[in-house]
Parts: structure tokens; sequence; C-alpha cells
């Protein structure tokens, strides 16, 4: 299991122009694909958990957990019901109706362009869609959510799948943004470059890029997302962690 360490000095709670990772006030854990882990002062938070218990083996237990759409490699209830006793959870309509009762009575509902206030965040609901006219099928607008958590002063955007869509590149003031890119559900590396490009993240970490074609596995060119993203600025850090451990 990687490990991404964002740990920066507590003394330093106002910071919000990071543009290094050992600046940053959390941890992250890569679990797989879509499912990470962020370890952010007292809270942790697991986003779209998949892949079972045993993935998240040396991880804290969460304390609040985010679901960005009803795909299964997002929204997987036999992992929940194995790894969130206690934790709440924060998801779009879509998610929650697909929930039994118990879950439901812990997971606050947040839809495209609203913010709630819960576990000392602030958590904004971004839109995530298709644009192009041969994956609209793939994800509605309205349907799925990606986020930004906000805390003091520090902002993660999590793309969700998308394609590179203008709320994604209208985004400001993003210290640590996670963009998605897999074909034919989201996105090539040209796109979520481009679009990173536009929304300036201070550091960028690429997922959700191992796709299909013909029928066999193959990853999306992430060092060419790299590339891309240096090239037309240099000020934007792009880290590339192991999202696909052997074992997958």
């Amino acid at each position: 299991m990687s490990l991404l360490s964002c740990k920066s000095d507590k003394k330093d709670k106002t910071q919000t122009t990071s543009s290094t990772l050992s600046e940053m006030p959390l941890k992250l854990t890569p679990i797989q694909h879509a499912t990470f882990v962020m370890e952010w002062e007292d809270e942790v938070v697991y986003v779209d958990p998949t892949g079972g218990k045993e993935s998240f083996e040396g991880t804290p237990e969460p304390t609040l957990i985010l679901i960005t759409d009803i795909h299964g490699d997002h929204f997987d209830l036999e992992t929940l019901n194995q790894l969130t006793p206690k934790a709440h959870l924060v998801a779009p309509e879509a998610v929650y109706a697909k929930m039994p009762v118990d879950f439901q009575k812990r997971t606050k509902l947040v839809g495209n362009g609203q913010d709630i206030s819960f576990h000392g965040f602030n958590i904004a609901a971004i839109p995530m869609y298709n644009i192009s006219e041969d994956r609209l099928k793939y994800h509605v607008k309205g349907r799925g959510n990606g986020y930004v958590l906000t805390r003091e002063g520090f902002s993660v955007y999590i793309s969700g799948d998308t394609e590179d869509i203008p709320e994604m590149r209208n985004l400001k003031d993003i210290n640590l943004a996670l963009v998605c890119m897999d074909l034919p559900y989201t996105m090539t590396p040209e796109a979520a470059a481009d679009a990173t490009l536009d929304f300036k993240p201070n550091v960028v970490i690429p997922y959700h890029y191992r796709g299909m074609k013909n029928k066999e596995r193959h990853y999306f060119d992430v060092n060419m997302f790299k590339e891309i993203v240096v090239t037309g600025n240099s000020d934007i850090q792009v880290e590339l962690l192991d999202w696909y451990p052997e074992k997958s």
C-alpha cells in the first residue's frame, strides 16, 4: 500500500498556498482506482471505499465517508457494511436511494451546487458528468458529485467520474486536486491536463486511470498527463501514485 504523506506544521493552519506535499495538512493513502483515505487532523475520510475491509489494512477506521456515484467502483455496499459501524456518510440522492435504511440514517444528502458544514469541513458538491456525445450515457449531469473539502483555508478537489466540464475549469484556490481519466467513461490524459491548467491547483494527482480496451487491461499514460501539465505551468506539482497494486 502506497502512502502519500502531506503533514504540515500545525502551527501554520492558515497556509493556503502550499505548493509541496510536505506543507499539506493531511496524509493521503491510495487504495485502488477511485478509492483513497485522507487522514486530516482528527478526521479520517474514506472516499468511494471498495475492495473489502482487507484493502484498508493499516489505515484508521473512517469517521466520514464520501460517495461520488452509483457505479460499483464508487458505491460498494458490501465494503461499506464491513467498514462503517459508526461513520457518517455524504452522498448524492441517487446513491442514497440505493442504500438500506440504516445507512440512510447516517447519510447527509448533498446535491450539485450545494454545500454543507460537516465534521469540521465545508463540503461543496461539484457536478461530475460527461459532455462528449458518445459518452453522455455514462454520467448524466446532476446524478453524481465531485467534492471540494475545505478546512482552515485548505481545499481538496475530488473530481469523481467526469469530463473536463466548465465547473471543473472554473474552480479557484484548490490546494490539492485528484483528477480522473479513463476511456470511454471519463476523459483522456490530454483533456484532464488541459482542465488542470485552467483551474491551477497547487498539487494534482491523476487517479481512476485504468480503462479497458479490446477486452484487455491497459493503463492510461499518466506520464503524458504530467508532461503536459508541467510544460504548461511549472508551478503545478504533479504527483503520480500507485493506484493499482499487483493483487488487483
